[in-house]
């Protein structure tokens, strides 16, 4: 390589390192802040004593895990496009795309996947919900401590508790 051809190289190098699109770095710090943020507060719930709030905390879960996959599916905005959109993942007429147009498509993946969790997820919801409706109905109750104490099944603690029920 001369010197005029490493020097041709090296000008054209600043060119290929483009400063970060400052609206899809913003939009992308908020989805991992809102996923960060719903994965806590269903953690929270989940570990609250009340039934009800442990069902919320696990649909909000869900929910969660729904909106990190679409977090990591990469943006559907293209960067040099004349309308900035990617196509969607519909074959016409052209037929199949090759390597060099697969780009130019959204990857139907994460959508096929999340709607998928989406059908599940209200199956289970409807579940736990009528679950919590019986088992409130039968012991006017939803907290866990006293559904222990019902069933019978909880243990005493402290060795005082173990004299008194001799």
């Amino acid at each position: 390589m001369s010197s005029n051809e490493f020097g041709q190289a090296h000008a054209k190098a600043p060119d290929q390192y483009k400063e970060p699109d400052l609206e899809r770095l913003f939009m992308t710090v908020v989805l991992a802040v809102c996923v960060t943020v719903t994965f806590a507060v269903s953690i929270y719930l989940m570990l609250d004593r009340e039934l009800k709030s442990i069902a919320m905390g696990v649909f909000l879960l869900g929910h969660a895990a729904n909106l990190s996959i679409l977090a990591m599916s990469g943006s559907p905005v293209m960067e040099q496009s004349a309308n900035g959109m990617k196509k969607p993942p519909i074959l016409l007429e052209e037929g199949l795309p090759n390597a060099s147009t697969l780009a130019s498509y959204v990857d139907p993946l994460p959508q096929a996947l999340i709607l998928t969790a989406i059908v599940i997820g209200f199956g289970v919801m409807g579940f736990l919900l009528t679950l919590i409706v019986v088992i409130g109905r039968k012991t006017q109750t939803l907290n866990v401590d006293d559904l222990a104490q019902e069933d019978g099944t909880e243990e005493p603690t402290s060795a005082t508790e173990t004299d008194n029920a001799s």
